[in-house]
């Protein structure tokens, strides 16, 4: 069956960098887009990024355009999410998905990204 596995979350200063990973297995990975979206507490889920298969093209939500970065990794059948100059407003529960955009085919569990002094 179909499984995401985040990790990398953790608390940041504003600023400061973060790295997120998703571990995928139980499909073709190398022929899914993937991608990333967000929920603050009390909000809904918001889309973060997308990376389509092969690496071909990423898609970056306005909110994070330029700050962060969507990468993967078909042999390993990893997604990255690098963060930068990270904001108060990025704090939330961060997905990965199976799709470029919700709704995802799968969801993983979350890691909970803080982003606090």
């Amino acid at each position: 069956q179909v499984q995401l596995v985040e990790s990398g979350g953790g608390l940041a200063q504003p600023g400061g960098s973060l790295r997120l990973s998703c571990a995928a297995s139980g499909f073709t990975f190398s022929s899914s887009a993937m991608g990333w979206a967000r929920q603050a507490p009390g909000k809904g889920l918001e889309w973060v990024s997308g990376i389509y298969s092969r690496g071909i093209g990423a898609i970056y939500a306005d909110s994070v355009r330029g700050r962060f970065t969507i990468s993967r990794d078909n042999a390993k059948k990893m997604v990255y999410l690098q963060m930068n100059s990270l904001k108060p407003e990025d704090t939330g529960l961060y997905y990965c998905g199976k799709g470029v955009r919700p709704p995802y085919d799968a969801l993983g569990q979350g890691t909970q990204v803080t982003v606090s002094s």
